[in-house]
C-alpha cells in the first residue's frame, strides 16, 4: 500500500494524482538541487498510514509518527534505510505508541510538539508552531495545527512541497475536536490552507470514503467533488490509497475548508450573518453526528 510519483514545480492534476497511485514510493527533487527526498507510504494498524521521509544525500530517515513498529521497521529494512528521526504530530497512541521501541532499535532522535511533550514517550526535541529545523539538506517548518489535540503540529517541507498533517486535516475531512475548540481548529486549517496549492498533503488515516459521503451530503452540486468521488470509488475498489492529496484539491472539495461556499451554505441552511468560523463549527458538529 504505497504510492510513487514525482512532483516537481506546479501542482499535479487530480487525474495525475489518481494515475500515480500504482507505485511504491514518492521521489521529489527540489529544482536543480542534487538532493532527493523520498516518501515511503505503507499501511499500519487498521486504517493508519505510516510514512518514512528519506534524504538520500545524507541518509537521514524520519518516521512521521509511530503507529505500529513492525511495518515501520519492515519499510526501513526493505529500503535499506536506518531510522534517524521520529516526527510526532500529536500524543495519541496510534501516533506515538511506537516511540520507545523504535528508539531502542535505532537510537533515533524524537521530535514532537512542545505543548504535548509530557504525553509523548521519549521526546527529545520539543517544537512549536513557527519553529524550523534542519533535516538532512532540507528545512522543515513546524505549523501549529491544534484542535484535534491542543498541541498538534504539522511538518511542512517547503522546498519539496509536502506537508505531514497527522489528524488535523484529512482527505475531504478534518480531525474530531477531542481537546481543542472550533475556533482553534479553524485557525489551524487556515494555516494549512495558506500553503501553496501544489503542496502534497499526507494525512494519517484512510478515512476518505467516509468523509466523501459527508462532503456530498453538504455540497452535492460541487462538480470537483463529484469528479473526486468517482476517483475515490475507483481507487478504493482496488484497495489503493486516496492519500496524498494536495492543498489545492482540498480547498476545492473539502467542506471543512469551504464554509464560504454559497452552494454549501444554501444547502445546509446557513443564515447570512453566520461567520465562516461559525459555519465550520456547524459542519464539525454535523459530521460528529453523521
Amino acid at each position: 500500500m504505497a504510492r510513487a510519483f514525482a512532483l516537481i514545480g506546479r501542482a499535479a492534476s487530480a487525474a495525475a494524482i489518481v494515475a500515480a497511485s500504482a507505485g511504491r514510493s514518492r521521489s521529489l527533487t527540489a529544482g536543480a538541487s542534487v538532493s532527493t527526498l523520498e516518501v515511503e507510504q505503507f499501511g499500519c494498524l487498521t486504517d493508519n498510514y505510516g510514512y518514512l521521509l528519506h534524504d538520500s544525500a545524507t541518509g537521514c530517515t524520519a518516521a512521521i509518527d509511530t503507529p505500529e513498529v513492525a511495518p515501520i521497521a519492515a519499510a526501513c529494512a526493505r529500503r535499506g534505510w536506518k531510522l534517524t528521526h521520529i516526527f510526532n504530530t500529536h500524543h495519541h497512541a496510534d501516533h506515538a505508541g511506537g516511540n520507545v521501541e523504535l528508539k531502542q532499535l535505532y537510537g533515533c532522535e524524537i521530535i514532537g510538539p512542545a505543548a504535548e511533550a509530557h504525553k509523548i514517550p521519549s521526546i527529545e526535541r520539543p517544537v512549536s508552531g513557527g519553529d524550523c529545523f534542519q533535516f538532512g539538506e532540507h528545512e522543515v517548518h513546524v505549523l501549529d495545527v491544534g484542535g484535534h489535540t491542543l498541541g498538534h503540529v504539522a511538518y511542512h517541507v517547503p522546498s519539496l512541497q509536502v506537508a505531514f498533517v497527522g489528524d488535523a486535516l484529512f482527505a475531504l475531512g478534518c480531525g474530531r475536536l477531542f481537546e481543542g475548540t472550533p475556533e482553534q481548529a479553524w485557525a489551524s486549517l487556515q494555516r494549512l490552507a495558506a500553503l501553496p496549492p501544489e503542496t502534497a498533503v499526507y494525512c494519517a488515516h484512510e478515512y476518505t470514503a467516509s468523509n466523501l459521503r459527508f462532503a456530498l451530503s453538504v455540497e452535492p452540486q460541487n462538480e470537483a467533488l463529484q469528479a473526486r468521488a468517482r476517483e475515490i470509488t475507483e481507487l478504493r475498489a482496488v484497495g489503493k490509497p486516496t492519500v496524498p492529496s494536495t492543498i489545492g484539491y482540498e480547498i476545492a472539495t473539502n467542506p471543512f475548508l469551504r464554509p464560504a461556499s454559497p452552494a454549501l451554505r444554501a444547502h445546509v441552511g446557513v443564515p447570512d450573518h453566520e461567520t465562516e468560523e461559525q459555519t465550520f463549527a456547524r459542519l464539525r458538529r454535523m459530521k460528529d453526528n453523521f
